[in-house]
């Protein structure tokens, strides 16, 4: 786990330590000391904490202009236990929402468990993008299969092209651009 870094070639576009609007602002990283873990695995410094034991992100890119935010996520995704959703939503999402982001982007291929709980915060979210989107890409089939069976992807859209995406051959922009093509085909607007 320590291994796995969240993605770095558009740092040269935006990091969140340096944006004064973000949760993360002023954040320092250490490059050799290891101290967060998912259970008894050590992860990446690189990874951000917002208060869940078992869930870390890295928000790659906020386009305010746009109003779009990539997310990267690493771990277990446990409402049932640790009410991820919550902090997720009033630590980090909430800001978002009040920098009026309504485009969510959310990178899952290391999420590696879910388990849910009720979906309350997933449908604030939702109600609070009005015409925005919350797009997973990327994750696990069985992971889909969780957040499906409890009714969740009525508020994040997942599957289908969206795990066909080959996110780190393209810019933020682009990413953006294609995620939001395959939603508005999705949903035929």
């Amino acid at each position: 786990m320590h291994e796995i870094e969240p993605y770095y070639n558009w740092r040269d576009n935006y990091i969140a330590a340096d944006d004064p609007e973000s949760t993360f602002f002023n954040r320092e990283y250490s490059e050799f000391s290891f101290t967060n873990s998912i259970y008894d695995h050590l992860i990446h410094p690189q990874w951000d904490e917002f208060g869940s034991n078992t869930l870390f992100i890295k928000i790659l890119m906020v386009n305010y202009e746009s109003q779009y935010c990539i997310i990267e996520m690493l771990g277990e995704w446990n409402d049932l236990l640790y009410n991820d959703i919550m902090f997720l939503y009033r630590n980090v999402i909430e800001i978002l929402l009040e920098n009026e982001i309504k485009y969510f982007i959310l990178i899952g291929e290391n999420i590696l468990n879910f388990h849910a709980d009720s979906n309350d915060y997933y449908e604030e979210w939702f109600n609070n993008i009005d015409d925005g989107w919350i797009v997973g890409v990327n994750f696990r089939d069985f992971i889909i299969k969780e957040f499906e069976d409890a009714n969740i992807d009525y508020f994040i859209a997942f599957s289908g092209e969206f795990n066909e995406i080959a996110w780190r051959n393209q810019t933020p922009d682009q990413l953006f651009e294609q995620t939001n093509s395959i939603i508005t085909k999705r949903i035929g607007i």
